[in-house]
């Protein structure tokens, strides 16, 4: 009796112990997921754009969700549940509901008016203003995935609408759609309104490609598939600047792709029969709506430093192997900044320090986070936090931290810290923003006969 005692008591141990490991796995694990929605809770005040909403009656607590997202840590286990716990760091990948083997998540748009900085845009992403569009990242979403797919679905709705006689003036000289900006999502528009058979314009004010062409060489920038319009899926996981770029001009060459280069937009009126009067510089044209494609970026957001229109201060990276034997200070706390100043810390005899005025780097990509650690450990580069600039000089830039001010050699600055979004030229057209423009006398005024303001 006591062997047999001793029997089970031995193996329900050897069962138990597993038991046990994984329930302390979890206890941890939820743990982190709550320090995580507390620590999102100080940095965002939520998911400005597209984003999971979680059915937790629905949910079955599989976990697959949270390990699939590459921002790392968006989406963890609480109370056995999936929750969204990282907002800030969620851009719309959308993998999380790829995955869900029950499709308990779905993704959703944030609240109109979450954000004063944001266009208040509907599910089908028009604006306040009647068959005025925005696709991309000007409607507070990242990804070339999801730029793509809002250049193809703005004008879905366009075609549609047209169909039914909803698409404005009936005016022969008129185009049923003009598209301002050749980046990702206005080369999408402009694809698709072709293959929709749409009598389109598209205008862009410097290179097809828009911002993807100004990236670093060799950036990896798409990391998950995607569907062109008249191009089909496409299934690679990751995709360079170059490759990219020469898959959009094999496409466009094809299809007769058009766009007027150069062609900077001034100003927009919507006429009182509907339709929009598009000018720039050199002409003028009418459509029945238009798709803003132009990006968020707008021009890089300067530091108000001393001596910071010397030469030797620049605002984008595209070859870092032009830089050698170099002293180099790269300011910003981004995925731009972090990507600069890795790709310039490899380069033969660089010295690069990375200057963040905050104390953590909490808005940049996970696999950022694991190269910047990688990095430091190597001794590749300085990293100083709670750091700012205060002069740029010739030979030197001078750095606060705290109460010390410190002077370091170099030879050339980057500054990433974003840029001027557009958003007087889009509220000239009337678009409405957050909580401090709702008045829509204000916005209906201003989106009849007045002009925008220059982009």
């Amino acid at each position: 009796m006591a062997d047999s005692l001793i029997f089970y008591g031995f193996y329900g141990l050897i069962l138990a112990l597993p038991l046990v490991l994984y329930l302390r796995f979890q206890v941890r694990r939820e743990a982190r997921a709550r320090d995580a929605a507390a620590n999102g809770t100080v940095f965002s005040e939520g998911p400005l754009g597209q984003h999971p909403h979680i059915d937790i009656t629905n949910c079955i607590g599989c976990q697959i969700c949270t390990s699939v997202c590459p921002e790392g840590n968006v989406l963890g286990m609480v109370g056995g549940k999936a929750a969204l716990v990282k907002p800030h760091r969620c851009i719309g990948h959308g993998l999380c509901a790829e995955a869900c083997p029950v499709g308990a998540i779905q993704l959703v748009h944030g609240a109109p008016g979450l954000s004063a900085n944001l266009p208040h845009l509907t599910p089908e992403l028009e604006t306040s203003v009647e068959n005025l569009f925005i696709a991309g990242e000007l409607g507070g979403l990242a990804l070339i995935k999801n730029a793509v797919n809002h250049g193809r679905d703005c004008i879905d709705t366009i075609a549609e609408r047209r169909a039914t006689g909803r698409g404005g003036s009936a005016e022969e000289d008129v185009y049923d759609v003009a598209i301002v900006g050749a980046g990702p999502a206005g080369i999408s528009a402009t694809l698709r309104a072709i293959e929709r058979g749409l009598r389109y314009i598209t205008l862009e004010r410097e290179a097809v490609g828009g911002s993807v062409s100004k990236y670093p060489r060799q950036k990896v920038v798409m990391t998950s598939p995607v569907e062109f319009p008249l191009a089909g899926a496409f299934r690679k996981t990751q995709l360079s600047k170059e490759n990219l770029l020469a898959f959009w001009k094999t496409i466009c060459d094809r299809e007769d792709f058009r766009v007027e280069v150069g062609e900077t937009v001034e100003s927009i009126y919507k006429d009182p029969d509907g339709a929009f009067t598009v000018r720039t510089a050199s002409l003028q044209c009418r459509a029945r709506a238009v798709v803003l494609a132009m990006g968020r970026a707008g021009t890089p957001r300067k530091l108000g430093v001393m001596g910071e229109d010397l030469p030797k201060v620049m605002y984008r990276l595209i070859e870092a192997d032009h830089y050698v034997n170099q002293r180099i200070l790269v300011v910003g706390g981004g995925d731009s900044a972090v990507e600069a100043a890795l790709g310039l810390a490899v380069q033969r005899g660089n010295r690069v320090t990375l200057s963040y005025r905050g104390g953590e780097f909490t808005r940049i990509k996970e696999r950022n986070v694991e190269r910047l650690r990688e990095a430091r450990r190597a001794g590749q580069l300085e990293v100083m936090l709670n750091s700012v600039p205060v002069e740029f000089r010739e030979t030197s830039v001078l750095l606060r931290t705290g109460d010390d001010v410190r002077e370091i050699p170099n030879d050339y600055v980057w500054i990433f810290a974003g840029g001027v979004a557009p958003n007087d030229f889009l509220k000239k057209i009337g678009i409405e923003f957050g909580p401090k423009d709702l008045t829509a006398e204000a916005a209906g005024e201003a989106s009849v006969g007045e002009p925008a303001g220059r982009y």
